[in-house]
This record gives structure tokens, sequence and C-alpha cells, in this order.
């Protein structure tokens, strides 16, 4: 539906342009409004360099951002597998609870937390199955030179989580803020007027909404990717969602399964509290 939408809103754009420059044309003089083409074109060129080189720009530094919240993503569900391994060293009591503080953590993420990212949430809210898993851990105390290791290692692996969730929500509200967006829609706006100007009532009608329409499509096209960009989760194609996440929640089950483990979580199948 949001690749229908933004295919519309390309059309629309283009039909608008195009019909302007349409209905300029009839009154234009031969030649353009120009008296000079090349200064003329010149200036254009200054214009549209500017534009591109900062929605250029802009996309490089975005695509950073939507590349570091995918590796978050897949980062942070290796590593929730790793800590049900690692809990299965602790002592007995602390390695059941955090195994099913597991479970529910990964659900939730899937859960909960994706929707709120999709509506555009701020990411800000912790997850209450890692203060589950913090509280559960803090009452450790290792006995064996084994459990020392696993423990130290479980520390490890929580510092590496957290990190890998803060670049997973990073961009959850939108990384572009709102003054470069008025920026880059009044340079469209100034490229789109300029352009007006070179209505040449001495070419033919199909040229004149090729010049312009050919333009309007570019524009929009970089402007509906920088929106794309901006905000990385939801549906659509090439959108993040929690696919690492879930291949986790089928790992742990395989793996509690392995090991013979029987494992009641505290949550529901969406890793809300019972």
């Amino acid at each position: 539906m949001r690749l229908l939408l933004a295919v519309l809103l390309v059309a629309g754009a283009t039909a608008l342009t195009v019909a302007s420059m349409l209905l300029v044309r009839r009154t234009a003089p031969e030649g353009s409004y120009f008296r000079d083409g090349d200064r003329a074109s010149g200036v254009f060129g200054v214009l549209a360099t500017g534009f591109s080189v900062l929605v250029g720009f802009i996309i490089f530094l975005a695509f950073q951002s939507y590349d570091d919240a995918r590796s978050g993503a897949e980062s942070e569900a290796a590593i929730v597998t790793q800590q049900v391994q690692t809990a299965q060293f602790l002592p007995a009591d602390a390695s059941t609870r955090l195994t099913g503080d597991l479970i529910c953590y990964a659900r939730s993420v899937v859960g909960p937390e994706w929707e709120a990212i999709d509506a555009g949430g701020t990411g800000e809210a912790i997850n209450p199955w890692a203060v589950e898993m913090y509280r559960t851990i803090s009452t450790v105390r290792p006995r064996t030179d084994t459990q020392q290791s696993a423990y130290d290692r479980w520390m490890d692996q929580t510092s590496q989580r957290e990190q890998a969730r803060l670049d997973r929500v990073h961009g959850a509200e939108g990384i572009i803020p709102g003054p470069l967006w008025l920026v880059l829609l009044a340079v469209s706006a100034v490229i789109f007027v300029y352009m007006l100007f070179f209505a040449d009532s001495g070419e033919g009608a199909v040229t004149q909404g090729v010049l312009m329409g050919s333009a309007t499509v570019v524009v929009s096209l970089l402007l509906l990717l920088l929106v794309f960009f901006d905000h990385p989760h939801g549906e659509g194609p090439g959108k993040l969602q929690p696919t690492a996440m879930e291949r986790t929640q089928r790992l742990i089950e395989e793996q509690i399964e392995v090991i013979g483990l029987t494992v009641t979580p505290p949550c529901d199948a969406r890793g809300l509290p019972r």
C-alpha cells in the first residue's frame, strides 16, 4: 500500500507540474522568458547541482543509519540466543528464570516493541524483561569457576545487547531534522518555479511536458527515498522487520528442546506479562 502511495505521489506531482508548465506555455514568448538562455541554463545548473549534492550527502548519511539499525537488529537477536546458552551455566534457579525472561524479551521485541517503533515511537522505553533479567542476575552469587565465568560473560553480553538495541531503535522518530526538510522543500520549489520560466510557446507541448516532468520525477523520487531512510521501520518493500528476532525465537525453542529444559515463560505469546 505504501509503495502504491509513493507511485501516486510521484504521478500526482508530475501531473501538477506538467500542467503548470503547459499553462504558462500558452502565454510564454518564443524562446522562453529568458533572453540569454545560456546564462539561465548556467544558473539552473547551479541550483540543480546544489540540490543534488545536498540530497546525495543526506542519503549517504541516512543509509548509514538504516544499515546501523539493520545490523543492530541482527546483533541483538544473535546475542539473545547466546545469552540463553550462557544462562545454562549459572545457578539452576537463576538459569531457569533468565531463560524464561529471554524468551519473553524476544517475544516483546517482535510484538509490542516493534509495533511501537513502526508507529513512530520514541524507542526510549526500557524493555520490561531487560529489567527482570537485571533483577535476577543481581541476586546471583557464583560459587564455582564455571559460574563465575558465565556470570562475567552474561554481563558482557548484556552490554552488547543493550548497545545493539540502541542501534536498532535509532531513527525510529526520524533522523533528518525538520529545518533540513524545510530547506529541501524550499529548494525543490525554487527549482520548479525557475523551470516555469523555460516555458516556450515555440516548442511543442510534449517537449515542454517532458522537460518539466522528467525533472519532477527525479526530484520526487529523491525526496521519497529520503522519507524511506528517515523511517526505516514499518511495512513495505525494504522496510526493517523483526525477522532476526523471530528466527531467534525458533532457535531458543530448539535449544531448550535439545537440552531437555522445561521453561514456562512468565508472559504470553506477545511478550506481555501474564
